[in-house]
């Protein structure tokens, strides 16, 4: 480690030490503290409904923390991303398109398919939420309801059976009885399943040409020379001619019942 490094997180320990030292003894004191032009007072809380509060924020927090997760898992994202990744492989372009346009279009192909689910949501719950007529925790209970229809109807009962088996939920009499936590898994590999059938199903007459390719090279004598140089080109120009990505795109949001 250099001299310039060694200073450097030199500095920053005893910067990290203050600051601790600081908030210790400001805690302690239970002073005022100023920032921005605004007292912010740091006192042990005494009133139980200021607690509370405070744990709402810190799960609001953490629920926008996991959005990423949360729009990943519980949305048609997971299908669409693979199947397009599947159309990019199969084509062989290695890059292109990039992961950005990839995930780009996935992200607005998910928002045009979850476009009534999300509505629903922002109907029956974070409006009246919004409002004061409903509190958090009913809030949550009926956001959960239209999403959950979405991926009870994505789901296989195969699936569902495992997670349920796995939890020792045993037979069911009602989707309502089915936890969230058991749900979210089986619609995940659900969902995984079909995108392979998908991409299965694209692979096929790409598959073909690279095949009619090598052995045309073999018989040819062209042993030195890679089918891939050859053949994408063709793959493209099928691709092309058959207007592919309008047949994907077409297929993907065909395929969510």
């Amino acid at each position: 480690m250099t001299d310039k490094k060694r200073k450097s997180s030199i500095l920053r320990t005893a910067l990290v030490a203050m600051a601790i030292l600081l908030l210790a003894s400001s805690v302690n004191a239970e002073a005022d503290l100023s920032i921005f032009g605004n007292n912010i007072s740091i006192s042990s809380e005494e009133d139980p409904t200021g607690m509370v509060a405070s744990i709402q924020i810190v799960i609001l927090l953490t629920i926008l923390t996991l959005a990423p997760s949360i729009i990943i898992m519980m949305t048609s994202f997971t299908r669409t991303i693979i199947v397009l990744s599947f159309t990019r492989n199969a084509l062989g372009t290695q890059q292109m398109p990039p992961n950005q346009v990839l995930v780009g279009l996935a992200i607005f192909l998910t928002l045009f398919i979850m476009a009534p689910v999300f509505s629903e949501v922002n109907t029956e719950s974070i409006q009246p939420y919004v409002k004061g007529e409903i509190t958090q925790e009913v809030a949550i209970e009926k956001g959960l309801v239209p999403i959950r229809e979405f991926m009870f109807k994505q789901t296989r009962e195969k699936d569902m059976a495992l997670f349920l088996k796995a939890a020792d939920k045993g037979a069911v009499e009602s989707l309502e009885e089915i936890p969230t936590t058991a749900l979210v898994p089986a619609f995940v590999i659900s969902e995984i399943k079909t995108a392979f059938q998908i991409g299965f199903i694209i692979y096929v007459p790409f598959l073909v040409i690279d095949m009619i390719v090598a052995s045309t090279l073999m018989s040819m004598g062209m042993m030195m020379l890679p089918p891939v140089m050859i053949s994408l080109p063709f793959k493209i120009l099928l691709f092309i001619l058959v207007d592919g990505w309008h047949l994907v795109m077409g297929q993907l949001i065909t395929s969510f019942n």
